[in-house]
């Protein structure tokens, strides 16, 4: 699909790669649905994005991605504004040893990365079949076809969304909408914190910028390429980690020796169920 032909429901929109991705659809000629938890960031942004390019739509919808109701707002407002094309962007990170992570915690990484993006693809797939071509993109991570140390909660939410990507495009393959993954490396923004710049840094992982993964998902979006992971040595990695995972596990001795030591404790709390806002 042309980007010019594009109507884009984009989650996640204030985020850095959110911001970037958005510019570039915008530049090609995008329809924009940007979606996130701010009105006043989600307003600044499409001002400022149709002053750059004024001939270009760009219009906006508040959604908290942990409630079931507000999906479902999004969904009716991305239909009735006739998207034919829905990109997950929104996410949430986690970082440190795994004995660290509180139930609460784990739980709303992989409600945010995983299940949100499935009940919203759910509720959007009536109206995305009855377009003549439709896509739903994933942004995802190299962590969601490689385990590192470190990451062993979010890299489960994203091996998830990978998962959910591949079998969804193989049961949508006799439809009108191709489902797609691609999984970037590290990436400069805010939603890495000082202790992963820490980690990149001492096991010498190199980081993007948010333009190069706008520009492959740019690319993606105009291909229909199923699925696409960026960075070097990191897509041969993935490679080598899909045909012998076992081989690799010792090659990852730097990564566990450069985790923040366990400073802690894990709340014992029952983590609360996905719940409506009323």
């Amino acid at each position: 699909m042309k980007a010019s032909q594009a109507r884009v429901v984009l989650t996640g929109a204030n985020g850095g790669i959110g911001q970037a991705v958005a510019a570039a659809l915008a530049q090609a000629g995008a329809s924009l649905l940007l979606t996130g938890r701010s009105p006043a960031r989600l307003s600044a942004q499409a001002r400022a994005l149709q002053q750059r390019m004024p001939k270009v739509q760009v219009d906006w919808h508040e959604v908290d991605l942990q409630y079931l109701d507000s999906i479902a707002s999004l969904a009716k407002q991305a239909a009735d504004w006739r998207c034919n094309v829905l990109i997950h962007g929104a996410g949430v990170a986690e970082f440190g040893r795994f004995d660290t992570a509180t139930p609460d915690r784990m739980s709303r990484i992989l409600h945010t990365n995983l299940l949100a993006p499935m009940v919203l693809t759910q509720a959007l797939l009536p109206h995305l079949r009855s377009q003549p071509q439709a896509q739903v993109i994933c942004i995802g991570s190299v962590l969601g076809a490689m385990g590192l140390p470190g990451f062993s909660v979010y890299g489960a939410s994203k091996f998830g969304l990978r998962g959910f990507a591949q079998a969804l495009r193989r049961e949508l393959s006799d439809t009108s909408v191709r489902v797609q993954y691609l999984g970037p490396r590290s990436t400069r923004t805010a939603f890495n914190s000082a202790e992963v710049a820490d980690y990149n840094q001492a096991t010498g992982t190199a980081m993007d910028t948010p333009e190069v993964v706008a520009k492959a998902l740019l690319r993606m979006l105009e291909a229909g390429t199923a699925e696409r992971f960026l960075g070097f040595p990191e897509k041969l990695g993935v490679r080598l980690n899909g045909l012998m995972p076992g081989l690799l596990d010792g090659a990852f001795e730097k990564h566990r020796a450069s985790l923040p030591s366990r400073l802690k404790t894990p709340n014992p709390s029952i983590p609360k169920e996905m719940k409506n806002a009323n």
